[in-house]
């Protein structure tokens, strides 16, 4: 049975929904050049909506944030073939300790409890961890690859 290409378009709240059940992501961001510059990331969906990304100070990612705050996510499934989603928005950089609430939040979001908040936030702290927090202020469809419907019309779901 053919895969068959389908977007769905989806209101913020289903947005929402699918990005928290993936936490696979890539981040682009804008060199110094204006050339496309790609990150594997685990993202997280933050309490306000944002899309939050775990890093340190000295990144490529951080820095072209940082410089260009204009961001996009694409948010994956687990699976190659799986669907995906882009978020487009702008980027706030949190360097430590500025960023140890946002990377609790970040954490637990992601994987929820931890056994000692402290410890965390003290090892964020002594990591210079960095928060990169996207606001998104456009998305697409939520999109799966595949063959086009006309060519498997019997097939269409």
């Amino acid at each position: 049975m053919p895969t068959i290409a389908r977007d769905r378009d989806v209101d913020r709240a289903e947005l929402d929904d699918f990005i928290r059940a993936r936490p696979q992501g890539v981040l682009i961001t804008r060199r110094a050049d204006g050339w496309p510059q790609a990150s594997l990331v685990t993202v997280g969906l933050g309490d306000n909506g944002d899309l939050l990304v775990s890093t340190y100070p000295e990144r490529a990612k951080t820095r072209n944030a940082r410089r260009d705050p204009r961001a996009s996510v694409v948010v994956m499934s687990e699976g190659f073939n799986g669907e995906w989603v882009q978020c487009d928005g702008t980027t706030t950089v949190l360097d430590a300790p500025e960023s140890v609430e946002g990377l609790v939040e970040y954490y637990r979001n992601i994987r929820g409890h931890h056994d000692d908040w402290d410890e965390y936030r003290a090892t964020m702290v002594a990591h210079g961890k960095s928060l990169i927090r996207v606001a998104v202020e456009r998305w697409g469809p939520i999109s799966r690859g595949g063959f086009p419907a006309r060519l498997f019309p019997q097939e269409q779901d």
